[in-house]
């Protein structure tokens, strides 16, 4: 995405982001459908399938037929928030927090727009929060996300700090190779960025951008080898893409030396 640290779990909720999805369970605390939370999954897939309009309609019902259930009001604010309502946003975060200040989807959730209105410590406070939950099972998504609220204040060493231990609970999540890959790139921290590229090339292709990153990684590190299978990888794949064509400058530049 063009700005990197929108959040990777801001829609954890809905399973619609970057991290391992996570689907809203239709069935009240007892385990019984309910009319509220059987239009509140409608509004989830609608939401899912971009159709706002439809999703704020039956979200809003949802929460006429029952005011008191939580996810409906995680699930608006997330709508709300993507329509760019942060002032309803808020007001149904707000709401979903009282109803539960433990749930830990809810705190993701919560943080996540909290650090995007530049709300830094009380985001981090949720992500903590969230983090106390022993049976959360995407420990990792909440560290990410930490670390990326990290980058934004440009504490770099904090960011580390969380994005170390996301991949310690999970050393194949994407999210977290990516960030790591990205920030020791930042640092020319040449041989850390090479071997979170192998990782990240482990769990799925590399995009453009890590490919130009790997080019521009072995060229610091003087590997030959290691520096065509990049620009072969990075022509071959993406002919059409920005870092090609940087590549191909940089190409031009050296043989007009």
């Amino acid at each position: 995405m063009s700005f990197r640290y929108m959040a990777i779990g801001v829609l954890l909720v809905l399973g619609l982001s970057a991290c391992a999805p996570t689907e809203l369970n239709s069935r009240d605390t007892e385990g019984r459908q309910t009319p509220s939370s059987v239009n509140t999954q409608l509004g989830i897939e609608y939401m899912r399938n971009g159709m706002y309009e439809a999703s704020l309609d039956v979200l809003k019902k949802a929460l006429k037929q029952n005011n008191s259930y939580q996810p409906a009001h995680v699930a608006i604010a997330v709508l709300y928030e993507r329509l760019g309502e942060t002032g309803l946003a808020e007001k149904h975060y707000r709401r979903a927090y009282k109803l539960n200040p433990k749930d830990a989807l809810t705190l993701n959730n919560y943080g996540q727009f909290l650090c995007h209105t530049k709300h830094y410590e009380q985001a981090d406070r949720m992500f903590n929060t969230a983090l106390e939950d022993p049976l959360y099972s995407h420990p990792e998504t909440v560290l990410t996300n930490a670390g990326l609220c990290a980058m934004r204040q440009s504490r770099q060493d904090k960011a580390e700090k969380y994005l170390r231990r996301a991949l310690a609970k999970n050393p194949k999540y994407p999210p977290a190779l990516r960030e790591m890959a990205r920030l020791s790139f930042a640092r020319e921290h040449w041989l850390a960025t090479r071997a979170y590229l192998q990782r990240l090339q482990e769990v799925g292709s590399l995009t453009p951008e890590f490919l130009w990153i790997g080019v521009q990684t072995e060229r610091a590190l003087g590997d030959q080898h290691a520096l065509s299978s990049y620009e072969l990888l990075l022509k071959n794949r993406y002919p059409e893409s920005e870092e090609t064509g940087k590549l191909l400058d940089w190409e031009r530049a050296q043989s007009g030396r």
